[in-house]
């Protein structure tokens, strides 16, 4: 186990500094289980109620360990024995309960991501997501977590229909001409999409949704957000200032 301080920082000496950095949402700057606990009872309230599901409710871990994926491959997962009445009304449910969870608070940020984002965006970097989420959804937690002006761009699998996220990615740079960037996820879909892009990857190991193995390919892991400074102009995170770490 790393002591305090001590950086996980892993085979990044050779990342050259990126015109752009484009996230993935979930696991990545939003803590979805704070938000996805209480939508994933509900949904599951709901559809019983309707006659929908009758099966027990699954194991919120199930779900979670999900995120990354396209909606229709998220319910296939969760509940494979289910109609696709019932799967259509828990997409509808999801964003719904979800959208209502964050106008009323709920959700949180990573630790420091506001505070390095601005800390990015002033120093130049262009700055995108890229999340395999729905649109309003995405542009929820972005706008409700108050870190939406941050962002030249917000893109989704939902909003551009695209079926994978390396295609979501593609459309991102091609739209912006971008020529150099970092994606920066914690799923293996995050790596493939930066590698299917000729991107470095930064892979998010603070996350706990997915396996530590689905970033066997990315070029650096980071254990804090704040490292992302470190990768990009060599400031460290107990450099940062006292605003930064609040």
């Amino acid at each position: 186990m790393k002591e305090k301080g001590e950086s996980n920082l892993t085979n990044h000496m050779h990342l050259k500094a990126p015109q752009a950095m484009i996230f993935d949402m979930d696991g990545t700057l939003f803590e979805t289980d704070t938000l996805l606990i209480g939508v994933h009872e509900r949904i599951f309230a709901t559809l019983r109620e309707e006659k929908l599901y009758m099966e027990p409710t699954p194991p919120v871990e199930k779900l979670l360990g999900c995120l990354g994926m396209l909606l229709h491959d998220i319910w296939n997962q969760v509940m494979p024995d289910s109609s696709k009445a019932a799967r259509d009304r828990a997409d509808e449910l999801m964003l719904q309960y979800e959208l209502e969870g964050l106008e009323a608070g709920e959700g949180s940020l990573y630790p420091h991501v506001e505070a390095t984002l601005k800390t990015l965006k002033a120093q130049g970097m262009k700055l995108f997501v890229a999340s395999n989420g729905l649109e309003h959804y995405v542009k929820g937690v972005a706008q409700h977590k108050g870190i939406k002006p941050l962002f030249d761009g917000l893109y989704s699998a939902g909003e551009y229909e695209t079926a994978t996220k390396v295609d979501l990615v593609a459309r991102l740079l091609k739209d912006h001409a971008i020529e150099s960037a970092w994606m920066i996820g914690d799923r293996s879909s995050d790596v493939e999409a930066g590698k299917g892009n000729g991107l470095a990857v930064v892979g998010c190991a603070y996350a706990v949704y997915g396996r530590k193995e689905e970033l066997a390919g990315a070029d650096a892991l980071i254990s804090d957000f704040r490292e992302l400074l470190t990768l990009s102009n060599g400031e460290t995170a107990s450099d940062s200032s006292e605003e930064s770490n609040r």
